[in-house]
């Protein structure tokens, strides 16, 4: 069995990008014609279309790519208010099929009615022009986060794989796009679909990597922003260093649901209080770390573990998981891995483009050293080195900066105990966005809060700011709602 480390690093919804053709119903820099999507992301009254726009917005007029648009349109056009645009995450997620998809998983009817909701891929990723950093599938099976670093030798072995990786990146047939493949970028194509749409604003929507886009594009267009909600939120400065070794946190953040959950039902054997559940966690990693299980080491085991924190709904897989490790038993089948290299690529291009991360190996060995020790978790993971550490110099533009000037138009959605989007960084960006924002907490595990969740308190909050444009006077916390 093989398994990436980490491949929930976006939503649970978001689906794995490859390189695929573009859109076949074009459009010039200044319209949009819709067409039918491509069938594998056709659903009922979802129209798709390319859109042109500049690959260097410093240079408008020069080379252009396609970025490919969907629609969710509005079935009565007398009650529609506006566009809403939609990103599930990533960075490398595809986004043309999330419209559909939102709608599937409880998008309320009011909302529906009220916008023409409206999915992208962003620039790199599926069918817009795609990057690629022609990872083998050696490379894409080792996932997002680095291997488990127990010793600063670890972190100086995993460096040669890191530098391979960034310096395929800079030589890809598709390195023109490496300097202009970033957040701030991004924002502005989605700018430009404001303006192909014909609309003066648009509202927003977006998930986990899509919270800091767009934070980035209100911070870009405040006046072009019309109510904006970021669900399951990065720190203001999106994925650094930073946010990179914050999944550790996120981890210690969500665990004990699971313990709770794992204690309660002793038909798993994986112990009878969370302390004991905790406990086989370590047990079972240091196992396979000396003897790996059907191809199952201690790094697959955390990777495993922690992507499955992501939804209460999948808590029982890591359970019976944990129990066939533990007793010998067959492992319960895993589907096998998607096609990532298209995924991992446009991930690598924006993480790695959009911030300067340390550069020295002895960096990512004293930041492993410390996360080892106040995250034993996943910390000798998240804070070991990757590609990002020998990217390119060549940066199009500065990082940027999160504030708060602009219109008081920011709603931020986040779940307490979420591991992907831990609530640390939640509160610094509500604490960037100032006067411009407020903040809905849940009192609930897992990432992705609207329309995912079951916590009715926040998902109203949101409804009712989309619909309105009311939001909470103040900042409001969510109590725990019982299992329906």
């Amino acid at each position: 069995m093989r398994r990436s480390l980490s491949l929930a690093l976006a939503t649970t919804t978001m689906a794995a990008a490859t390189a695929m053709p573009a859109v076949s119903s074009a459009a010039t820099p200044d319209t949009v014609r819709w067409g039918p999507c491509p069938q594998d992301v056709a659903a009922p009254r979802l129209e798709c279309s390319t859109l042109q726009v500049p690959l260097d917005y410093g240079n408008p007029d020069g080379r252009r790519i396609e970025i490919a648009v969907s629609r969710l349109a509005a079935k009565h056009p007398a009650q529609r208010r506006g566009v809403l645009l939609t990103d599930p995450g990533g960075p490398g997620g595809t986004g043309l099929g999330y419209p559909a998809v939102l709608a599937a998983s409880g998008l309320p009817q009011k909302v529906l009615d009220s916008y023409d909701v409206i999915g992208f891929d962003p620039r790199g990723v599926g069918r817009s022009t795609p990057v690629t950093c022609d990872l083998t599938p050696e490379q894409q099976a080792r996932g997002n986060f680095p291997p488990y670093a127990h010793t600063a030798a670890d972190v100086a072995r995993e460096a040669g794989n890191a530098r391979t990786i960034a310096r395929q990146c800079a030589t890809s047939r598709t390195a023109w796009m490496l300097p202009h493949t970033t957040t701030a970028n991004t924002a502005r194509d989605m700018d430009r679909i404001r303006a192909a749409l014909g609309v003066p604003k648009v509202s927003y929507l977006g998930h986990s990597y899509g919270t800091h886009l767009g934070a980035v594009y209100t911070t870009l267009f405040p006046g072009r922003s019309d109510r904006i909600v970021l669900d399951s939120n990065l720190g203001p400065r999106g994925y650094d260093v930073t946010a990179m070794r914050r999944f550790a946190r996120g981890m210690d953040d969500r665990f004990p649901d699971f313990a709770a959950f794992a204690a309660a039902r002793p038909h798993y054997g994986l112990g009878d209080t969370p302390q004991q559940v905790t406990a086989k966690f370590f047990d079972l990693a240091r196992r396979l770390d000396a003897k790996p299980v059907e191809g199952v080491d201690g790094t697959l085991f955390r990777g495993f573990t922690f992507d499955r924190l992501y939804a209460d709904g999948l808590l029982p897989q890591v359970a019976e998981f944990w129990q066939a490790l533990d007793t010998g038993r067959p492992l319960p089948p895993v589907p096998p891995l998607p096609n990532m290299e298209n995924l991992m690529s446009a991930r690598f291009h924006v993480i790695c483009g959009d911030t300067r991360w340390p550069d020295t190996v002895r960096a990512y060995q004293r930041h492993a050293a410390v996360d080892r020790v106040k995250h034993p978790m996943l910390g000798g993971s998240t804070a070991s080195i990757g590609p990002c550490a020998f990217w390119p110099d060549k940066r199009g533009e500065k990082p940027v900066r999160i504030g708060d000037r602009g219109p008081s138009n920011v709603l931020l959605v986040q779940n307490e105990r979420d591991p992907g989007t831990p609530l640390a960084g939640a509160k610094e960006l509500r604490r960037a966005f100032g006067k411009r924002a407020r903040m809905v907490t849940a009192d609930q595990g897992g990432h992705g809060v609207y329309p995912f969740g079951r916590n009715t308190c926040a998902n109203d909050a949101v409804t009712v700011f989309l619909t309105t444009g009311q939001r909470p006077a103040r900042d409001l916390t969510c109590a725990a709602e019982p299992d329906k």
